[in-house]
């Protein structure tokens, strides 16, 4: 894969030196390295340029982002994708349920990486496998994966930042109150190496926000509430292991309420995502509709622009 990056410099740069301003941009300081240190990838006004040259306002610069597959990677399997949005530096997918994002010891095929790979390579643009924000499996909706280093960089550090907004809709039982936002710490479970607990004691810092959008009673007499949420913090599980804590576990939850009556899979599908293009600037949000087990118990749901939900 191959990406050329042409920059005009402004009156903003004038005086900067090509390490100073590939700072200002972004570019990660493994890459700003490599860049220096080889050989036909950065060029000033048609010329080989160099960490320290002062930039003038007008001044050209092209730098060429060439990437090659890694040695080992798995396997090019042709799983149709469902694609939100696609450029030369990020690729947004709509995952489905089922579907691992990275291979494992115990799910080698049928992954997200395994299907970009395909995909990827059948345009000559394949390259190291960047998810930006993982998925657990059984969970539906928006990733996004940069195609490139520089790419992958900038939304890495987005995500740390926590400059990428994550909304989710999930379906839990019970009525849940109007909106609330939980802050208990969550850790590991003592003899477990998948299952999560809130551990006041020994737990990491997290913070979810939720609201409630819609109710409906089953002929078993139980509730359910269709709520969305919001995270401050990326723990694993985090939403699972809270809306649990507070006695309004996800419907069809292997690990913390295994009642599959009404869904085959946890009920947690990640429907929007925001954040701000690592090249352009440009800010952008996407939305993905329920997937359909979730959609068949809220027919009258309709996937929207969440914002202003959590605004208040």
């Amino acid at each position: 894969m191959k990406r050329i990056l042409d920059y005009t410099i402004t009156n903003e740069y004038e005086n900067f030196t090509i390490r100073e301003f590939l700072t200002e941009k972004g570019y990660p300081k493994g890459l700003r390295a490599h860049l220096f240190r080889t050989e036909g990838v950065l060029f000033r006004n048609g010329e080989a340029g160099h960490s320290s040259d002062r930039l003038k306002a007008s001044d050209k610069l092209k730098i060429i982002l060439e990437e090659s597959m890694p040695e080992t990677y798995p396997a090019p399997e042709n799983i149709p994708l469902s694609i939100l949005y696609e450029d030369k530096d990020i690729l947004v997918i709509n995952k489905p349920a089922h579907m691992p994002v990275h291979p494992s010891m115990t799910h080698y095929e049928h992954t997200l990486a395994n299907a970009v790979f395909y995909y990827l390579g059948s345009k000559k643009e394949a390259g190291p496998f960047r998810c930006i924000n993982r998925l657990d499996k059984d969970t539906t909706g928006i990733t996004v994966l940069a195609k490139h280093s520089l790419s992958g960089g900038i939304l890495g550090r987005q995500m740390n930042e926590r400059k990428i907004h994550r909304t989710y809709l999930a379906i839990v039982r019970g009525i849940t109150p109007e909106s609330g936002t939980i802050t208990a710490p969550i850790g590991r479970k003592e003899g477990s190496v998948l299952e999560r607990q809130v551990d006041f004691e020994h737990g990491e810092y997290a913070c979810t926000h939720y609201r409630r959008l819609a109710t409906k009673e089953m002929l078993s007499g139980n509730a359910l509430s269709l709520i969305a949420l919001r995270l401050d913090t990326g723990r694993t599980h985090q939403i699972r292991v809270h809306m649990s804590y507070l006695g309004y576990p996800l419907i069809g939850d292997f690990l913390y309420n295994p009642d599959f009556s009404l869904i085959k899979r946890q009920a947690l599908h990640a429907c929007q995502l925001e954040f701000e293009h690592p090249i352009t600037k440009e800010q952008l949000c996407f939305t993905a509709p329920l997937p359909g087990d979730m959609q068949m118990l809220f027919p009258e749901f309709h996937v929207k622009n969440l914002n202003n939900i959590f605004s208040n």
